[in-house]
């Protein structure tokens, strides 16, 4: 299944139609597990594995792959299962998230499925492993838990959410003061990374979970007479999300004469180049890369600029 992803060409007709491809794997045990095809560059059997002094637990070792030195995650045990076994047929997904390449050991990967968002769903609340899950669907029957990558990966490797003191300047944080924002996104760690980015600039930040909740709230704001393009200096968005993704949720907006001026940011682990195309085709504003404090902040503060 290496090149899982051909084209961005084949990649770009999901977006904006609130639909999204799943990778399908498992660890050994019934459960199936997924993660977004968007996130993923190639599958393929493990190569030689170099283990390294020092490493975080859940790192078996570190593979060359294309010119790149790649660390290996042992996803089940990352997530609390019994670690993978690695050997001569060991399977590795390999991903980018936030700028980073690593392989994801799995037990063996079944298929690609195609859905639509809204077959998606939050993970129900006091599951056992919803901390790692950021999702789940149902596929022939069976349950699927999407993995919150981004959690496994804050787990190796923490994000630090301070911005550099050149940026955070006291004229900065004058203009940004009493500035609202709706972030809006389905990782519970993603969320809490911006926020604590945000505040430190003086900005109130509200929260939605996903597309069609940001939505309705946008709704209930003006419903109530609120001029939302007055209200939010900005909304900050992800693309995946359950029940309504951050492309939909941006086509939506520019279709409805009350918010289509609101200023929207595209904030995302998926990569440059694909989210490049993808502002232009549902009319986001910019896109911004998770996860740089910096690199947020001055998004931030250009916006700012621009409203005063």
């Amino acid at each position: 299944m290496a090149g899982v992803l051909d084209t961005v060409d084949q990649r770009t007709k999901l977006v904006g139609e609130n639909r999204l491809e799943l990778l399908l794997f498992k660890f050994g045990v019934k459960q199936t597990f997924a993660i977004n095809v968007f996130k993923i560059q190639e599958v393929l059997k493990l190569p030689n594995l170099t283990k390294m002094p020092h490493r975080h637990p859940v790192v078996v070792g570190v593979s060359h792959i294309r010119d790149t030195t790649v660390p290996i995650i042992n996803l089940a045990q990352a997530i609390g299962f019994r670690p993978t076994p690695v050997n001569d047929d060991s399977t590795i997904i390999v991903t980018e998230y936030n700028r980073t390449v690593q392989g994801f050991l799995v037990g063996s990967v079944d298929r690609i499925v195609n859905m639509n968002w809204d077959q998606i769903l939050p993970p129900p609340k006091g599951a056992g492993r919803s901390h790692y899950v950021t999702a789940i669907t149902h596929y022939n029957d069976q349950l699927v838990e999407i993995i919150d990558v981004e959690r496994v990966l804050a787990d190796i490797r923490p994000y630090s959410m301070d911005v550099s003191a050149e940026i955070l300047t006291d004229d900065f944080k004058d203009i940004a003061a009493g500035k609202e924002i709706l972030l809006v996104d389905d990782s519970p760690v993603a969320i809490a990374q911006a926020t604590g980015t945000l505040v430190q600039l003086g900005i109130k930040v509200t929260t939605a979970k996903n597309g069609l909740e940001a939505f309705n709230l946008l709704k209930n704001w003006a419903d109530s007479g609120i001029n939302v393009p007055e209200k939010l200096a900005m909304i900050i968005t992800d693309a995946e999300m359950p029940v309504m993704d951050g492309y939909r949720l941006t086509t939506e907006i520019r279709s409805d004469p009350r918010f289509k001026d609101l200023y929207v940011v595209l904030h995302t682990s998926l990569s440059g180049s694909f989210n490049n195309a993808m502002v232009e085709k549902v009319g986001c504003n910019r896109f911004l890369s998770k996860f740089q404090p910096d690199e947020l902040a001055k998004a931030v503060q250009e916006r700012l600029e621009q409203l005063n």
